[in-house]
């Protein structure tokens, strides 16, 4: 685990529906709970907000990094045959 996965136990305590359990699990529930103290109002909560979109992103890219390489290693094993 990670420093931003949160434990299973935290996420069900704070009620994060599945499809938000990835590997930033652990900033979105600080993100939430300020969320909820400042009335969802855009302009609060952009620390948090940014640091979450920033490990959301850097996940995808690394996805698409590891993607890329199993595609080309399925290339090579391709022409290798």
């Amino acid at each position: 685990m990670s420093s931003t996965t949160a434990s299973q136990e935290e996420l069900k305590a704070h009620r994060v529906p599945l499809a938000w359990r990835d590997q930033c699990s652990a900033l979105l529930l600080p993100l939430n709970v300020c969320r909820k103290e400042k009335y969802y109002l855009p302009w609060e909560c952009e620390n948090e907000r940014h640091a979450y979109e920033k490990c959301q992103y850097d996940d995808y890219i690394r996805r698409m990094k590891a993607l890329s390489k199993q595609k080309l290693r399925e290339r090579e094993a391709a022409a290798d045959s």
